[in-house]
């Protein structure tokens, strides 16, 4: 699995990469998790606020989301 956060490193965005983080061990999921904070970057998927979640290339989530909402989204993916 691919997990993406889109964000410029604000406090959200490093909350959001924490908490996939922990799902991913809770879950016991494989996955490579990146950051992509370049702007540029950010705006190819569409995005006009951050942070986003991407997983396997597919934008799932924006904004501030709770562990256990995330946790959802990685689960189901």
């Amino acid at each position: 699995m691919n997990i993406k956060i889109l964000g410029g490193g604000c406090p959200n965005c490093v909350l959001l990469y924490n908490n996939v983080s922990s799902a991913c061990r809770e879950l016991e999921i494989e996955a490579v998790i990146e950051k992509v904070t370049q702007y540029e970057d950010i705006s190819e998927y569409g995005v006009m606020s951050t942070p986003a979640l991407v997983i396997n290339e597919k934008v799932v989530g924006l904004g501030k989301m709770n562990y256990k909402k995330v946790k959802e989204l990685i689960k189901n993916a």
